[in-house]
């Protein structure tokens, strides 16, 4: 008789268990879902506050908000204006949120909040929507022919629009400037120079606003940043020490061509920005980001919560069925039924641990008396298995009953329990009663109880639950070792003792 080879075997059982892992990994790295439960995501709350004045005229406040910043994932928006219409518009690729009322008069005050994630997936470099071109500066006399020698000498030491931004910045923020590089600063701030001299040399570049952003920081302003344009995507630079790229505590607030603030009906307006640093379950964050995500549309947070509520506990059964595997195959513990232990850890975790271990024992031990009753009218098997379903029922009925007299809830949570299951086990136990006597039902009762306090001790710890929910596919791996589980033919821990007497003789 011919042996087949094993190996196609183990390797598609590896396959399977390395398609779990990977699978999990991408989830964690695509949507953030958290390896452990109970870890918390820093959330920053910006809230930029408007005052003006206003004439008793129709007013009309208009605000550039942040849209898709580098390094942030915006999680919600919302405004604070008693009195006035709001709405979020977006004109051109720049998204401003719009404040309006018939008629005010005196101080007024407008709030924006936004609360933002930081995502290390949403950072730089920004791509383009469409081509881009320099924006048009006249510079007259003596300032065009100083921004020219500026800009050649910067070229001199440039090979491309990245490196030449960062010579200019060097240049501007030299601490013995030359005379052209005095002029220049002369006339405008240092961002407004390098905005005009990069557009003058033929290379788009816009002026960004900043916010450093800092836990519990109140009444702060936008600081300027540089972006340019290098044929296919924005590059952000400081303009201050020609560093590129956005660092992780600054939110680039506006990026688009257009003011930041626009009043029409007042005046005296100033916008000031506040913040707060707060920290919420990673969890929920990525509920909130399920949508837009990859894997979203593959994950249980898509369900009603109904049916959420429903896999939150069947995905529980396949560690049960795991520990089961580990204690029959390697310990060799007995039971019950295979799998019955798996059906009475379900119902431990909806009863709790020791209400359920006194309503299984009660169940089976009366059962067990009235199936002794049921052997003597010697009944057919269907019709004796069909009463004591009848009969099972009455009993945890009444266990349910008196319990809520004597005041413990918990008592009226045994109905969970599998009728068929418990009156096939009651009807299992009865029969192996009398084949094999009680001492062998005790150790196959106790063996199941134990089985099933172990298996219902992993199905609610913490980490089980938020494996089995968060990242299904590991299901896989434990598939792939159950699979690995039933090749083992060696010795179970329980015989070992059957070996102990060698040892005296060594």
């Amino acid at each position: 008789m011919t042996q087949h080879s094993k190996t196609p075997f183990y390797l598609a059982t590896l396959l399977l268990i390395a398609a779990g892992l990977l699978l999990a990994v991408l989830r964690h790295v695509q949507m953030g879902v958290p390896w452990l439960p109970g870890e918390q995501q820093p959330v920053w709350l910006v809230e930029a506050r408007i005052d003006f004045q206003a004439w008793g005229d129709p007013v009309s406040v208009n605000l550039n908000i942040p849209d898709q910043p580098p390094g942030f994932y915006t999680l919600t928006e919302q405004a604070a204006s008693p009195g006035y219409g709001y709405a979020i518009t977006e004109h051109q690729g720049n998204r401003r949120a719009e404040w309006s009322i018939r008629e005010a008069s005196g101080p007024q005050t407008l709030y924006f909040k936004t609360r933002l994630i930081p995502d290390q997936y949403a950072s730089e470099p920004l791509l383009a929507p469409g081509p881009v071109k320099p924006a048009e500066v006249f510079l007259e006399e003596p300032d065009a022919t100083a921004a020219q020698a500026l800009l050649e000498q910067a070229k001199a030491r440039s090979s491309d629009a990245s490196s030449l931004t960062r010579e200019l910045i060097a240049l501007l923020n030299s601490s013995t400037p030359d005379q052209n590089t005095r002029l220049l600063l002369g006339n405008a701030a240092p961002a407004t120079t390098l905005y005009q001299l990069l557009n003058f040399a033929g290379i788009p570049a816009r002026i960004a606003d900043g916010l450093q952003l800092e836990d519990a920081r109140r009444q702060q302003s936008l600081q300027p940043w540089l972006q340019i344009y290098d044929g296919d995507r924005w590059l952000t630079f400081n303009p201050r020490t020609g560093t590129q790229g956005v660092p992780a505590d600054v939110l680039l607030w506006r990026q688009a061509v257009g003011s930041l603030l626009d009043v029409t009906g007042g005046s005296n307006s100033v916008v000031r920005f506040s913040m707060l640093r707060q920290t919420v379950p990673a969890l929920q964050i990525v509920r909130a980001e399920a949508n837009e995500r990859a894997f979203g549309a593959l994950s249980l947070y898509q369900l009603p919560v109904e049916q959420q509520g429903m896999f939150r506990m069947l995905l529980l059964l396949p560690f049960g069925a795991l520990v089961v595997c580990l204690m029959r195959i390697l310990v060799g513990i007995k039971t019950s039924g295979t799998f019955m232990p798996v059906l009475i850890a379900v119902a431990f975790v909806q009863t709790s641990l020791l209400p359920g271990l006194a309503a299984f024992i009660s169940v089976v031990t009366l059962g067990l008396l009235m199936r002794g009753y049921l052997s003597s009218l010697n009944l057919l098997l269907v019709s004796r298995i069909s009463a004591l379903i009848i009969l099972v029922l009455f009993i945890t009925a009444g266990i349910s009953i008196i319990g809520y007299q004597m005041g413990f809830s918990t008592g009226m949570t045994v109905t969970f329990f599998p009728m068929v299951i418990l009156a096939w086990t009651i009807e299992r136990m009865s029969i192996l009663w009398e084949e094999e006597g009680a001492h062998e039902v005790l150790i196959q009762g106790a063996g199941s109880l134990t089985v099933a306090v172990l298996a219902y001790l992993v199905m609610r710890a913490p980490l089980a639950e938020h494996i089995s929910f968060n990242f299904p596919e590991l299901h896989l791996v434990v598939l792939g070792i159950i699979l690995l589980l039933g090749q083992y033919t060696g010795y179970k821990l329980t015989e070992l003792r059957r070996f102990a007497p060698m040892k005296r003789y060594q």
